[in-house]
């Protein structure tokens, strides 16, 4: 037993000292200044995204050098450190931009770890750049963690440079954080230690409880209207056996959620994959939901929203249950374009194999292909010049 414990201890510890070494290493990797010689076998292994790459015959794959876009030098150090080891690196200042960089790569357990130690680092001074972080890269634990923080700091948060900042470069997630503040009692919430499990796997397989009988009963005596504001809320949060009651109380899988900042409405499942909750997307799809629904002001489908947020789950469950990849928003984009602008590597590769077209050309003229040139995504570059 002392042996194995020992052999169990020292492995990380020669697994980090071979990134150190560089010893029969085939891949290098440049993020600005820095090069760093590492092993393609643990790239392919810890990151969806390496192994997409090295999955075909790329100028990447053949030359041996890919050059990491928007990650700094020490942050990619961090991230291959945990590729190797599994260990958590040290965080601390990079926490923010090591858990951009696990997203961007696929590395779901090493980004999960950033958001505990976000979590536990919550101030006044970083509450709002945190909040917004968590909105933009899929954070349900440290976003519930974060806006409740900020609801209990409203206005000390809000008198921040860092609130202001927020504002001024990502004005869009604040109107989401806004609207959560309005919506989040103030009390401390689950951290992200449970709530940032991924939404698949056995737990999202299994055969659902059927709806307690109670619960439905007393949600009958609701009327039409308010089961159907219910519905959208619960969408929202994910919420999957809330929405199985609802449903099974009469509420309208159709029911649309008026959008007082944009002036446009959408529809639960445009929530639900807005936020990448799978179960609740299954509830609504399985209830009738219509799954090439469009919003009223960008006449965006659900499919959309999943693809611009990188919820590959979702794209999954839609796309199996026969929505277009292919349907064009008001400015003639496709999903496609979509994860290509935000570069979702793995999103974009579920959208091609569901048939979506990677020639198509949106209004202005431009393929998903321009899209990521022009965005500096070059994990799709790669992809997307793959025959």
């Amino acid at each position: 037993m002392a042996a194995g414990n020992e052999v169990q201890h020292s492995t990380p510890v020669y697994l980090g000292a071979l990134l150190d070494d560089g010893e029969g290493a085939t891949v290098t990797l440049a993020a600005g200044e820095t090069r760093l010689v590492v092993h393609r076998a643990v790239l392919v292994a810890g990151s969806p995204v390496f192994a997409a790459m090295f999955r075909h015959d790329t100028a990447e794959s053949r030359g041996g050098l890919v050059d990491v876009a928007d990650v700094d030098g020490p942050v990619l150090r961090e991230l291959l450190a945990y590729l190797y080891t599994l260990r958590a690196p040290q965080l601390a200042s990079l926490a923010p931009r090591l858990l951009v960089a696990a997203d961007k790569y696929g590395v779901a357990s090493l980004k999960a770890q950033c958001e505990q130690q976000l979590a536990a680092g919550l101030t006044v001074d970083n509450a709002a750049a945190t909040a917004v972080l968590a909105v933009r890269h899929c954070c349900p634990g440290l976003r519930q963690t974060a806006v409740s923080y900020v609801k209990g700091h409203t206005h000390r948060v809000m008198a921040t440079q860092g609130w202001a900042d927020a504002v001024r470069t990502r004005p869009e997630d604040v109107v989401e954080l806004s609207r959560m503040l309005a919506e989040t009692p103030p009390e401390s919430s689950p951290g992200p230690s449970a709530a940032t499990q991924p939404p698949s796997g056995a737990a999202a397989r299994h055969t659902p409880p059927p709806p307690d009988d109670a619960a439905v009963s007393r949600l009958r005596s609701l009327s039409q209207q308010e089961r159907g504001k219910r519905l959208i809320e619960a969408a929202r949060q994910g919420a999957a056996e809330q929405l199985r009651e609802l449903l099974a109380a009469g509420a309208d899988v159709a029911a649309r959620e008026e959008e007082v900042w944009w002036g446009g409405s959408r529809t639960a499942l445009h929530l639900a994959a807005r936020g990448g909750h799978v179960a609740a997307a299954s509830c609504l799809v399985g209830a009738g939901a219509e799954v090439d629904a469009r919003t009223s002001l960008g006449q965006r489908t659900p499919l959309h929203l999943a693809a611009q947020w990188g919820h590959t789950g979702v794209v999954r469950l839609l796309v199996g249950t026969s929505a277009d990849p292919n349907a064009r928003d008001r400015w003639g984009q496709t999903p496609l374009h979509r994860a290509a602008e935000e570069g979702h590597a793995e999103t974009a590769a579920e959208l091609l194999q569901a048939g979506a077209d990677r020639r198509a050309r949106d209004g202005g003229g431009r393929t998903p292909l321009d899209v990521a040139r022009k965005n500096r995504k070059r994990e799709l570059v790669y992809m997307l010049t793959q025959r």
